[in-house]
């Protein structure tokens, strides 16, 4: 089984939403989320716009991103964390430049959704085509 992980700094937003979108729109993956400091609790603004849509947070409580939960994932995708994620040869790393919607209005927290959703939804189809855009070799 395919696994995928939505990392970024708090995994109290951006993470949260990206895990929550794929393991919505392809429950026959398996999807971690984690984040390099986790926050103390899932952004409020980051509920409201996935509750817009019908779907909750990926976890109650931000997670820990740690080396050995990214060893378990196929894919790692970050969002913010930079140098901070562990790098595995032989896995699929991606960077989204998505915007952190800590803080924002609820408008613009629904904007950076759907830009996640997009972005969910095309890395989706390349796994499922198993068209990487490059695995990190060391």
């Amino acid at each position: 089984m395919t696994t995928v992980m939505f990392a970024c700094r708090k995994n109290a937003g951006r993470s949260q939403m990206a895990a929550a979108l794929m393991a919505h729109i392809a429950p026959h993956l398996r999807v971690m989320s984690g984040g390099t400091t986790p926050g103390r609790e899932v952004h409020p603004q980051a509920r409201e716009a996935l509750a817009q849509i019908g779907l909750t947070p990926f976890s109650e409580q931000p997670q820990a991103l740690t080396p050995d939960r990214v060893k378990e994932a196929d894919w790692v995708i970050t969002m913010g964390c930079g140098e901070t994620c562990p790098v595995f040869p032989g896995k699929y790393y991606e960077d989204w430049p998505v915007e952190d919607p800590a803080d924002q209005p609820i408008e613009k927290v629904a904007l950076i959704r759907d830009d996640i959703e997009r972005r969910v939804r095309d890395l989706l189809a390349r796994i499922e085509r198993e068209v990487p855009t490059g695995a990190v070799d060391n």
